[in-house]
């Protein structure tokens, strides 16, 4: 029961098991299957076999191929190539079908449509799979063959949409990387991302060119030469489906000029001429390069200079000297790693073509060199189609034939049939016509060096050129870049940590700091000028007019001698002394209170606080900024001038009562007269010092001397005055006569002569002096108010601080208190308020130490923005070109 259980539980399909009792006729019904597998794998093995066997017959072909044609003339080696290319393109072709078989996507694909038309057989499905195979492997082995409908090695497809938006999206990215790195100083010349130079002679077509890119004629024209600067032109493209808040789309502008944006093309072609003439003859041209941005839906993003033509012959209006000129311009923009656009005219023969001879001398490999044939329906088509796909000078980049200027009778009868459209659109149009009808002429030609690969025609196809070039040239710099901007990032940390310990500043807080410099030096200086200093500033004042009053009125007059030997005698009264001394009193009283006080205690006080503010304006770190220290002075100044009229005209009102009665009391009088005393003493140092210096630089006996002849002629002088009084009519001259012909006259000369008389003055000011102070320490001054006529000294000295006193009171209010007042705050809205961000900037980089610490942080902060743009553009960069596997069926 066992047994037969289990014998039950054994599939039906053990049936056909040899070791049952099978009848022969089972046996050859499973021969049937086995025969067709047997069948199918011999075909796929003599496929595979034919295959090597294939392979081994190309080899040998390429080398007899390769050793016969070392023998051959020239001719028949250029055949010889042609056919070995075209059969190396072949098999290249074979190899990448034979990977496609053997990826799983072909194999599941096989097997599903396999398992569509199996009828329930377990392996007879691998015999059709086998079949399926050889006959795909000869189909592969054909189409390499044959080569029909494959694009040969180097040709390109155009782009797919969504290709061509990740290309301008990782192109626009790079330029602006481009830009930043224009902006930050640097030493090498690897620290640059290539642009687009555009080269070729005068009548090339260069400018054309150009204009068709962009879409619009905004470049300068001109009988002569009139472009003389390199212009920098960034295309940027602007999507449709975006709507800028102004709503300009289409517009270009010249950074750094605050012109905004332009929307009129012809406008700029106009500034762009300006620019471009005001260099002046001499010069011819210039290396200071014009930046022009134009923003457009219709234009690819692009980094491109334009410059001057290159001169063919040398003329009167085109020196030898310009040639050269543009020549070394254009050798230094054309340098690595800028892509080169040489524009040659189709109608010239390429071996006169400037713009090539310039790029062989520095890419001779013509790596970075694209053609650019103008005036291709100058030529007949076939002569252009030879001329895109040349030998002579082949360019790694290729050549691109394009038309950017119509006929002028086509350009007239098409304007005709669109008078809405542009001339460059017509032109367009114009190119399209004429690369159709002629299509046949510039198809892929099947064998040569240009086998599979159609010439590259068309304005559309160029920029599609330009951009991908751009891109891979940019692209293949960004890990050289990305590596010396690290660099020089962690150079810039480094000199900014060092420097100025990370801390940042920005033009706005270097205003704020040099405004709170400003403000907090002018507190300091209106809390120490108060009253006090005002009062001895005026004081001083007064004093030194005092002592001018008493010098004129009473120390030049002998009487002073009569005055002060009255003021001895003690049973002389103030009232019996003579009118005389009373009236010379109140003449001098007037001669101080009625010499304009106010105008002149005010005067005194704004030229002091101007004197402050001069000194403020020109201190660290005002001093690296003369403007703004002009403009504090000025506007300091206005507001003292302002206030200066009404506080003279208050101190003089209040000082009026003085011109005419001056009271005092004892205590007044006491503090005057030991004021007077000082005053007294120091006049009498200076004399006693000036006197001293006169001594030690003549010689005291030689001024001693000097001195007695001075007196000696004085006596003489006397004498000789009175005898002429007497003798006037009958000998006027004769004591003349006999001076000059004394022969005991001593020989001193006019400049020692007067240094005697000034010795002479001093000596006499100094004893009237100690007179005048013996009589103000003497007990008819110290008696008071009473004595004012023994004591002139005293009472104009107690008048002087009566002035002094009323006049600081009022400029005090009426001037000091202003304008303490309104100065700091004129200083937040003339010097604060009212700059620009560009006024700052400007302020800011005024001050060497300022400047170089702004830029050191610009510096590091855009050398950390690039770092940031180059580590994103290169990971969108190898996602979009990933590192590609080497296949195992490659033979070469």
């Amino acid at each position: 029961m066992q047994m037969h259980h289990l014998a039950r539980q054994v599939p039906s399909s053990r049936a056909l098991s040899t070791r049952t009792f099978v009848p022969r006729a089972m046996l050859k019904l499973v021969r049937l299957p086995l025969a067709g597998l047997v069948t199918a794998g011999g075909a796929y093995a003599y496929v595979d076999h034919k295959l090597d066997g294939f392979k081994t017959k190309v080899k040998g072909l390429f080398n007899s191929a390769g050793e016969t044609a070392s023998d051959l003339f020239d001719s028949v080696s250029g055949f010889s190539s042609d056919v070995a290319q075209s059969a190396q393109s072949g098999f290249r072709s074979l190899m990448q079908r034979l990977n496609d078989i053997q990826s799983s996507s072909y194999w599941s694909s096989r097997e599903d449509s396999e398992d569509e038309h199996e009828d329930g057989q377990g392996s007879g499905g691998n015999g059709n799979g086998g079949k399926g195979l050889a006959a795909a492997a000869a189909a592969a082995v054909a189409a390499a063959v044959s080569g029909d409908g494959e694009q040969g090695e180097g040709g390109e497809q155009p782009p797919s949409p969504e290709n061509s938006d990740e290309l301008m999206l990782l192109t626009r990215k790079l330029i602006e990387v481009r830009n930043i790195l224009k902006t930050i100083d640097h030493d090498s010349e690897e620290l640059i991302l290539p642009s687009i130079v555009v080269i070729g002679s005068q009548s090339s077509g260069k400018s054309s060119v150009l204009e068709t890119i962009v879409g619009h004629e905004f470049l300068p024209k001109g009988n002569n030469m009139v472009t003389r600067r390199p212009i920098e032109l960034t295309l940027v493209h602007v999507p449709k489906d975006h709507q800028p808040a102004d709503g300009i789309v289409e517009y270009g502008e010249f950074p750094g000029t605050g012109m905004g944006k332009i929307t009129d093309f012809s406008r700029i072609q106009k500034m762009l001429y300006d620019m471009n003439m005001a260099v002046p003859k001499e010069e011819c041209v210039s290396e200071t390069p014009i930046e022009l941005h134009i923003h457009s839906p219709h234009v690819p993003d692009l980094s491109m200079i334009d410059l001057p033509g290159y001169v063919q012959l040398s003329s009167m209006d085109q020196p030898e000297e310009l040639r050269e000129k543009i020549s070394g311009l254009c050798d230094k923009y054309i340098k690595e790693p800028n892509i080169i656009l040489a524009v040659c005219a189709a109608d010239v023969d390429l071996a006169n073509s400037p713009a090539l001879r310039a790029s062989r001398k520095v890419d001779p490999m013509g790596v970075r060199t694209i053609g650019v044939i103008t005036k291709m329906d100058l030529v007949a088509p076939e002569v252009g189609a030879a001329i895109l796909n040349n030998n002579k000078y082949p360019l790694s980049l290729g050549y691109v034939g394009v038309v950017c200027k119509a006929p002028h009778q086509v350009g007239q009868s098409m304007f005709a049939l669109s008078r809405s459209n542009s001339l460059i659109q017509l032109t367009q149009e114009y190119e399209r016509r004429f690369f159709e009808e002629h299509r046949e002429h510039f198809a892929a030609p099947t064998r040569g060096r240009h086998a599979g690969q159609a010439p590259m025609v068309g304005s559309d196809q160029l920029r599609q050129r330009l951009m991908v070039v751009l891109e891979e040239h940019m692209g293949s710099s960004l890990s050289g870049v990305a590596n010396l901007v690290r660099s020089e990032l962690d150079d810039a940390a480094y000199q900014f940590k060092v420097q100025y310990n990370d801390r940042a500043i920005t033009p706005e807080t270097y205003v704020a700091e040099v405004m709170d410099i400003m403000k907090q030096r002018f507190k300091h200086f209106s809390s120490s000028f108060g009253k006090p200093e005002v009062r001895f500033l005026l004081k001083q004042a007064l004093d030194d007019k005092v002592m001018d009053i008493l010098a004129q009125a009473y120390w030049t007059d002998d009487q002073v001698r009569e005055l002060t030997a009255l003021g001895r005698q003690g049973k002389l009264k103030p009232e019996d002394l003579d009118a005389m001394w009373n009236h010379k009193l109140d003449m001098c009283s007037s001669s101080l209170t009625k010499s304009g006080i106010g105008r002149m205690s005010t005067q005194l006080v704004a030229n002091t606080i101007r004197t402050q503010l001069e000194q403020l304006a020109t201190a660290e770190p005002f001093n690296h900024h003369h403007e703004t220290a002009e403009r504090i002075i000025a506007f300091g100044s206005a507001l003292l001038r302002d206030r200066f009229g009404i506080t003279a005209d208050q101190v003089e009102n209040c000082v009026k009562p003085y011109k005419y009665e001056v009271e005092m009391d004892q205590r007044e009088w006491e503090q005057g007269r030991q004021q007077s005393v000082l005053l007294m003493q120091n006049e009498l140092a200076m004399c006693t010092e000036a006197y001293d210096r006169l001594k030690n630089l003549v010689g005291g006996r030689r001024l001693r001397g000097a001195m007695e002849y001075i007196t000696q002629l004085e006596e003489r002088e006397r004498k000789r005055i009175a005898e002429r009084v007497e003798l006037a009519e009958e000998r006027p001259t004769d004591l003349e006569v006999e001076d000059q012909n004394d022969p005991t006259r001593p020989g001193f000369n006019s400049a020692l002569l007067m240094k005697a008389r000034e010795a002479r003055f001093l000596q006499d000011r100094a004893d009237i002096l100690r007179m005048r102070l013996a009589a103000l320490r003497s007990w008819r001054c110290k008696a008071g108010p009473q004595s004012q006529a023994f004591c002139p000294e005293t009472f104009l000295n107690v008048v002087a601080d009566k002035l002094t006193y009323t006049a600081v009171m009022f400029i005090n209010i009426e001037l000091l208190a202003e304008f303490f007042y309104q100065f700091p705050r004129e200083i937040d809205a003339r010097l604060g308020y009212d700059m620009t961000h560009e006024d700052m900037v400007n302020f800011a980089r005024e001050n060497p130490a300022i400047r170089n610490h702004i830029d050191l942080q610009e510096r590091k902060t855009k050398l950390e923005e690039v770092m940031l743009k180059l580590d994103d553009l290169t990971r969108l960069y190898h996602d979009r070109h990933p590192a590609k596997s080497t296949s195992k069926w490659l033979f070469f």
